[in-house]
C-alpha cells in the first residue's frame, strides 16, 4: 500500500512595517497560526514614506516563489496609493485603512476623533517608545528646538491608540504630548482591525471559516 502523504501546509508570509513587529507577532503567536511567517522592513521608512512602495516590491519579487499567499502589513502610510499599485501587481493583500492609526482605532473611531479636533497628533506603543528617534530627533528638533512652534502650529492635541495597557507608556505618551505642547488624550485600542485582516488571511489558508 502506497502511503498518502497530507497535503502540504500553505505558506503566508506577512511582510510588514517594522513598527509593527510586536503586534502581529503576538496576533500571529496567539492564534497559533503555524503557518504565517512574518518579516518586517525598517520602521524607519515610516518616515520616508515614498520609498516604502519600491522597498515592498523589491521584497515581494524575492518572496512570492516561496509562498502561497503574502499580506503587506502597512497601510497607505501616506504612499498616495502608489503601495495599492504594487499590492495589486502582485496580487496581494495590505491591511484596511489609510495609516496604522486608522486601522488600530478602527475606521470609525478614528473617523470620530478626527471630526472632533483635525488637529490631531497620533501615537501608538511603538512610537511612544522610540519617540525620541521616529519624531525628536526625525524631525530635528533635538537640534533646532525653534522649529517646534512650526512643525505643530495646526496641532491642538495627541491621541495615544494604546495597544497594551501600561501605566509607563500612558505617562511617557503624556510626557510626550507636553513635550509638543498639545493636549494629551488616551484611547486604549488594542490591535483593532490589524488582527481582523490578519484573521481572515490566516482563516484562508487554513481551512477555518472565513
Amino acid at each position: 500500500m502506497v502511503a498518502v502523504r497530507p497535503p502540504r501546509p500553505p505558506r503566508v508570509l506577512v511582510l510588514a512595517c517594522g513598527a509593527l513587529a510586536r503586534e502581529i507577532r503576538d496576533v500571529t503567536a496567539a492564534n497559533g497560526w503555524g503557518h504565517v511567517d512574518m518579516e518586517c522592513l525598517p520602521a524607519a521608512l515610516h518616515n520616508t514614506p515614498k520609498e516604502i512602495p519600491d522597498a515592498v516590491a523589491h521584497r515581494l519579487e524575492q518572496a512570492r516563489d516561496h509562498y502561497d499567499r503574502i499580506l503587506v502589513g502597512y497601510a497607505d502610510c501616506g504612499t498616495g496609493g502608489l503601495l495599492d499599485r504594487v499590492v495589486e501587481r502582485y496580487g496581494c493583500e495590505r491591511l484596511p485603512g489609510a495609516h496604522c492609526y486608522e486601522f488600530f482605532a478602527g475606521h470609525q473611531l478614528f473617523a470620530r476623533l478626527q471630526d472632533e479636533e483635525l488637529g490631531t497628533f497620533y501615537l501608538t506603543d511603538f512610537l511612544v517608545k522610540h519617540f525620541d528617534r521616529m519624531v525628536w530627533r526625525t524631525l530635528g528638533l533635538d537640534r533646532h528646538p525653534e522649529l517646534l512652534d512650526t512643525y505643530f502650529s495646526n496641532y491642538r492635541r495627541l491621541v495615544y491608540l494604546s495597544q497594551t495597557r501600561d501605566p509607563e507608556l500612558i505617562q511617557r505618551a503624556g510626557a510626550c504630548a507636553a513635550r509638543l505642547g498639545l493636549t494629551f488624550e488616551h484611547r486604549h485600542v488594542e490591535y483593532g482591525e490589524m488582527a481582523i485582516g490578519l484573521g481572515r488571511l490566516a482563516a484562508a489558508h487554513s481551512g477555518e471559516a472565513q
